[in-house]
């Protein structure tokens, strides 16, 4: 088997090290004390196009694959994963929903300036009510003379209230199945009467992320807002987050290596007893579990990848890369931490907010518990 990158790939890795190391390393402690999402940065990386990786050329992308996609989210991780998420929840839930269920017309409204990281957008799915149970939507829309008027409100959405933001794509409750929710999807765009773009959320972690709460109160659409067929929303966001948890495993990645890079050096200049802390076989045991189970995480990641380029059903192996690497990622910085000591409890070192930034992996996209019943599922065939 051929676990290899192409040249291609390789060399756009090197570039978007190169951009996250000069560019985004020098500010990540900054950004993470302001709080403050950094609309430069999140252009400059439009520049490189990397929000339309995935995207064909006609609509402002750059034709590349899903793997692709994977390793610039796992090289931003590495150093910061508020700009890591920025882009995994730019491409996978503002852009990919309308790639993959928009009609033309909206490709070239709404696509076109996301591919070429003019504008960003999102993913409105959880409510105060509904997370792990998404199927529990209480927003509703009705059509009324040609629009659709929609009331509810959504928690926990990323990307929707920066400068950039143009457009979310909500799942609402649009008529009723038996007894059984008619769930659709409706882009909404930024700045409509009666959309309310709360507050920034004060978070653990993931400090330059911007996430936000949503309500609509009567907000007023076009019909035509309506993205792919009528009832079949719930089915289309499931399908965008077996992709997304490929790509957020690709993020816990990006951090475990980070927390894993950090400590090498640390373990080799941190001196006790007369030597290097790295020689102690307590230190060096602890590196050693870290680039274990990383590079075990990252052959997970890659294989689901593989499988979405090429066609295949990879459901369950999205579950289990996210829920591993996840889990690994918390892992490995908390073992960062402990190999730091009393300086890796000090926010001058990136270890200290990588154990932050840690924890939500284990949450967002789909709680650990939610991959495990997502994969017995799949191996019972229930």
């Amino acid at each position: 088997m051929d676990f290899s990158f192409t040249p291609e790939q390789n060399e756009f890795r090197r570039t978007v090290r190169d951009f996250a190391e000069k560019v985004i390393a020098p500010r990540a402690e900054e950004m993470d004390e302001t709080e403050e999402f950094p609309e430069d940065i999140v252009r400059q990386m439009g520049g490189l196009g990397l929000f339309g990786l995935p995207f064909p050329e006609e609509y402002g992308g750059a034709g590349a694959d899903f793997t692709t996609l994977c390793i610039a989210i796992e090289e931003l991780a590495r150093v910061d994963s508020s700009m890591a998420i920025t882009l995994e929840a730019g491409v996978g839930l503002g852009a990919m929903p309308i790639f993959l269920f928009g009609s033309e017309d909206q490709k070239q409204k709404w696509l076109v300036p996301l591919a070429r990281g003019e504008h960003l957008a999102g993913f409105g799915l959880t409510e105060p009510g509904a997370g792990s149970d998404a199927g529990g939507t209480q927003t509703k829309a009705r059509v009324e003379n040609g629009a659709w008027i929609i009331d509810g409100s959504k928690s926990f959405i990323t990307n929707v209230g920066t400068p950039m933001s143009l457009f979310v794509t909500i799942t609402a409750v649009t008529g009723k199945n038996g007894n059984t929710q008619e769930i659709s999807n409706i882009i909404v765009p930024v700045g409509t009467p009666g959309f309310t773009v709360g507050k920034k959320y004060k978070k653990m972690g993931w400090h330059a992320s911007d996430t936000r709460e949503l309500a609509f109160d009567g907000v007023r659409v076009p019909e035509e807002n309506l993205l792919g067929a009528k009832g079949e929303g719930f089915k289309n966001f499931l399908t965008i987050l077996d992709g997304g948890r490929v790509a957020i495993g690709a993020l816990a990645v990006g951090l475990a290596q980070g927390c894993l890079d950090q400590s090498i050096a640390y373990a080799k200049e941190r001196k006790q007893f007369g030597r290097p802390i790295g020689e102690f076989q307590a230190v060096a045991f602890k590196l050693a579990d870290i680039a274990t189970n990383t590079e075990l995480a990252r052959l997970a990641v890659y294989r689901g990848a593989w499988m979405a380029d090429r066609g295949m059903p990879f459901k369950k192996e999205a579950s289990m890369a996210k829920l591993f690497a996840s889990e690994i990622a918390v892992t490995a910085a908390r073992e960062a931490v402990q190999i730091h000591g009393g300086y890796g409890f000090i926010n001058e070192f990136p270890v200290s907010r990588f154990y932050r930034d840690s924890k939500v992996l284990e949450i967002g996209e789909g709680t650990s518990e939610v991959q495990r019943m997502l994969i017995a599922r799949e191996l019972l065939g229930f």
